[in-house]
């Protein structure tokens, strides 16, 4: 039996080969180098898991420097940033209910005086919970704002009353999620994340198995228009869609007890705009990538963002302004802040319109990006 040899001019002209073919494919080298590229700087830069500077509601019905101390103590602890200033303890909760601010801290009309006789007034401190991770720390920090505020208000004839008990109460209520659960949080949002994954890929592959069967130019015969193929060629993958999010939707009731307070019908509109928007970025990768590989490397490239700059692994308000400002163009992070808010805080229309027109928009514009598109494919 003849043994087998290896031959180094072989393996080296099979080796310049690859490395020809890598440079000649354009698309896959970009991801090569882009794709860690962008890992390093959204895990280096972006991602902050202690946010700061978080939107507060004041309700101040007492004016006094025990009131005033108290709002600068919380300003100060950087933790805290005083964004809208209510009327009302009910203007202020809407503002909770549509995600505006992060907090809600209200003082009582007789705050000083109670305080003033010894009666320990009720200060309250709503914190939006949906996101344990985004209040935890801000809430950890409000302890020790209180005695810094007792100790700085409370001098001379008034140090008696910083003796024992704390002067007031500040009663912290974690509204929507009061026990912190992490699940009541991902859960949800695994929603956008799966239909995100799933909608774009199973899309881009779909057009560019086309191309790549040769079945392509059949269709192309057809009378059929770019706008008639590309409805053609989604619509099915709504439906599977939906298949999804009903299979989440029991899961998440049956295993994990995630409360369902908003209208099912409302997220299921919902859902039809965000399944369209992602159904479109996947018809536009698929005129773009040659190949089923391409296409998911364009579907990868597309899904990393939207899962990271979201906020659905890490806090949004947590990220600098140029990442929060990526965030806001994905739809991802819109429909996140939607199906959280029908689930978890039982929002109606009206408070999640400023969510979905933005997914609206988004789907427009890529709709009308695969279209174009594909018009050129066809030349």
């Amino acid at each position: 039996m003849a043994s087998i040899g290896l031959s180094w001019a072989r393996m080296v002209a099979i080796l310049v080969k690859e490395f020809r073919q890598v440079r000649r494919d354009r698309l896959t080298f970009a991801m090569m180098v882009g794709v860690p590229v962008m890992q390093l700087i959204l895990f280096g830069y972006a991602i902050n898991t202690d946010p700061k500077h978080l939107p507060l509601a004041v309700v101040a019905a007492d004016h006094s420097e025990f009131s005033r101390g108290l709002v600068a103590g919380l300003r100060n602890s950087r933790y805290f940033e005083i964004t809208h200033a209510p009327a009302s303890e009910a203007e202020g909760t809407r503002l909770l209910d549509t995600g505006q601010v992060q907090f809600l801290l209200v003082i009582p009309p007789d705050f000083s005086r109670r305080l003033l006789r010894g009666e320990r007034p009720v200060v309250l401190l709503a914190a939006d919970a949906t996101d344990p991770s985004a209040a935890g720390n801000a809430l950890a920090a409000v302890s020790g704002v209180t005695r810094q505020v007792l100790a700085r208000a409370l001098t001379g004839p008034l140090s008696s009353l910083a003796q024992g008990e704390p002067a007031f109460e500040l009663r912290v209520q974690r509204r929507y999620n009061p026990d912190g659960l992490a699940r009541f949080n991902i859960v949800p949002g695994l929603i956008g994340v799966i239909l995100t994954m799933t909608m774009v890929m199973m899309t881009a592959l779909a057009v560019t198995r086309e191309y790549e069967r040769g079945t392509m130019e059949n269709l192309l015969a057809t009378p059929a228009r770019p706008l008639e193929v590309m409805i053609g060629k989604i619509a099915p993958y709504i439906l599977i869609g939906y298949v999804q999010v009903l299979v989440i939707l029991v899961t998440a009731r049956l295993l994990f007890d995630v409360p369902m307070v908003g209208s099912l019908v409302l997220l299921s509109c919902a859902l039809v705009l965000f399944i369209a928007a992602n159904l479109a970025v996947g018809f536009t990768f698929s005129t773009l990538a040659r190949n089923q590989l391409q296409a998911m490397q364009l579907t990868f490239f597309f899904f990393l963002p939207s899962m990271l700059l979201s906020g659905f692994m890490f806090p949004f308000r947590g990220m600098p302004r140029w990442a929060q400002a990526i965030g806001e163009l994905l739809p991802l992070t819109h429909f996140l802040r939607a199906v959280r808010g029908i689930l978890l805080k039982g929002n109606t229309l009206g408070d999640i319109l400023s969510f979905l027109w933005p997914i609206a928009l988004f789907m427009l514009v890529a709709g009308a990006v695969a279209i174009r598109r594909y018009r050129e494919t066809l030349d």
